[in-house]
């Protein structure tokens, strides 16, 4: 800046919300001890959007309070300059009327107008206003965002942080469908801690290249940090102020899960996969696996989710809503013509419908859905989608459970008598689902007069298969305490249970002498892993040789 120009400022609302007043203050950009004017439209827009719960607002006003104390400390001269918009100015604001008269008002002042906003900018140029036109801060990517306060909750464990005014913080540490909750520390949050961190994810979010806010509502904020996806609520949506942060445990490659060969065969040529499971049951790490895996065949994969964090490769393009619709998303998308398109998630009539367009129009889909079974995915289709188009949407429905793939089923149309009629004139056209490494008939799905019938025809029946090992509680040779466990095989999954005492410790399972693998007990002092796990399948060999089954607490 020269020496000559004058040291005095008007901001307009720009580089209020995004706080750039604030670094140029404290750089010395704006001299010594320069007069600032802030026009009583840009405190009439902070409020407004503060009394609306928008956290900008609450960012905005942070800033204005900043400038104020910046006056009382001498650094600056502060005034607050105009009238209060009316009404009509506000209906008017789109058109740029309050942008206007905040230029007037540096004029009137004989002050250089600071903006963030290039039109506002050239506006004021061209209307004989010296203007200061300043670019948002850059955050280089070596600059993480490690020194957040939200980070201090979360260590190596950890899969999410829940923070609400006049509780204590509690993190949910574990994995995957094997996860407890857990009280972090006993200070309690009060309103000025969990606003502090608030505000200072939102002020890191506006100004990282690398985050971005993704949803903004009455209440309600949605953004992601880098690899956080940080979730702000408010009242009235909330009873109270409330953050969530979610942070992905791991990245795994479709190497990570227990595949059988038949099925990577499976996803080569499958092009309506639905990839099903409970909440927290991995669905989204196993479809960025598969969108990786495709981006590697070099597919062109792209994304569509309406908070995007699955954690693909740079490569992979990740699309939101357009303009608040994932139906508009859809037109451009399809124009871009994707080998594969990863839907994350589909959940509302309109996303079936999507669903059901993309794959007809030849565009590989991968959709993830929330559900209790494999089954229970696809009847979320019917009602929605023609049941006769059915098998040319969906082909394949992969069922995650505990973090791995538990069942993968396949449909196919046919002409056939449904099972259990006796008379061969009821042919009619069914819908087979079929488990896709047994080929077993496990649905039948067809037309009934007015209704569609989903029936089960031989589904998977649940097996328990309890094995005590018979131990005594002595000292192993190595100093470490020799535990019993229960063994028990349910229809995905086996459980390995020991005492409530050993509850969130640390052990290593061993068959005899040998050692198996290493876990840690939940909560509730059992570790789950899926049928198709590798471990689980020694364990069960093992219990098949009846060999003594213990643990060895680490």
């Amino acid at each position: 800046m020269e020496k000559n120009m004058p040291d005095r400022f008007a901001c307009d609302t720009s580089v209020i919300f995004n706080g750039l007043i604030i670094n140029l203050i404290e750089d010395g950009e704006l001299g010594d001890h320069p007069e600032i004017f802030i026009s009583n439209i840009v405190v009439a827009e902070v409020e407004y959007r503060t009394n609306i719960q928008k956290e900008i607002g609450f960012y905005g006003l942070n800033v204005l309070k900043k400038l104020r104390q910046f006056h009382n400390e001498g650094d600056i001269t502060l005034h607050v300059i105009g009238h209060r918009p009316t009404r009509e100015e506000i209906k008017m604001a789109p058109g740029g009327e309050l942008d206007a008269l905040i230029r007037e008002s540096a004029r009137d002042n004989r002050a250089i107008l600071i903006t963030a906003d290039k039109i506002q900018g050239d506006v004021g140029i061209f209307e004989g206003i010296e203007v200061m036109l300043v670019k948002e801060k850059v955050i280089h990517q070596e600059n993480t965002p490690t020194a957040l306060k939200i980070m201090s909750f979360f260590d190596d464990e950890t899969m999410s942080i829940h923070l609400k005014r006049g509780l204590p913080a509690y993190a949910k540490k574990g994995s995957p469908g094997n996860w407890y909750m857990e009280q972090i520390g006993d200070e309690i949050i009060d309103k000025k801690k969990i606003e502090e961190i608030a505000i200072e994810i939102v002020e890191y979010v506006r100004e990282d290249p690398h985050s971005f806010v993704e949803i903004e509502k009455f209440g309600a904020v949605v953004t992601q940090l880098r690899d956080l996806r940080i979730v702000i609520t408010r009242p009235p949506f909330s009873n109270d102020v409330e953050i969530t942060a979610v942070k992905p445990l791991v990245h795994l490659t479709l190497e990570d899960y227990s595949l059988d060969k038949r099925i990577r065969n499976r996803l080569e040529k499958a092009e309506g996969i639905l990839v099903s499971g409970s909440p927290g049951a991995g669905k989204s790490t196993f479809s960025a696996a598969l969108a990786n895996y495709y981006s590697e065949k070099n597919k062109i994969v792209k994304t569509l989710e309406s908070v995007r964090d699955l954690q693909v490769n740079p490569n992979i393009t990740q699309y939101t809503k357009l303009e608040g619709s994932l139906e508009k998303s859809a037109d451009i998308l399809l124009l871009v013509r994707p080998d594969f398109t990863i839907f994350d998630e589909v959940r509302t009539t309109k996303d079936f419908q999507i669903f059901a367009d993309f794959r007809l129009s030849g565009v590989g889909m991968v959709g993830v859905v929330h559900s209790s079974s494999a089954i229970d995915a696809v009847q979320r289709f019917i009602g929605r989608i023609e049941l006769g188009m059915l098998p040319s949407i969906i082909d394949t429905i992969i069922f995650i459970e505990n973090g791995d793939v538990s069942t993968v089923l396949s449909l196919k149309m046919t002409v056939k008598v449904p099972y259990g009629f006796r008379d061969k004139d009821l042919a009619r056209p069914v819908i087979e689902v079929r488990d896709y490494l047994t080929k077993k008939l496990e649905y039948e799905m067809y037309s009934f007069g007015q209704d569609i019938v989903v029936n089960p025809i031989n589904p998977s029946k649940v097996k328990s298969n309890r094995r005590r090992s018979e131990l005594s509680l002595d000292k192993w040779q190595n100093g470490s305490k020799k535990i019993s466990l229960d063994i028990i095989e349910f229809k995905k999954k086996l459980v390995i249970r020991a005492d409530e005492e050993y509850a969130s410790r640390n052990i290593n399972v061993y068959a005899d002498n040998d050692i198996i693998f290493s876990g840690s007990l939940s909560r509730n002092a059992e570790i789950s892993l899926s049928l198709n796990n590798r471990e689980a399948k020694r364990v069960l060999k093992e219990t098949q040789r009846n060999s003594n089954i213990y643990g060895i607490l680490k």
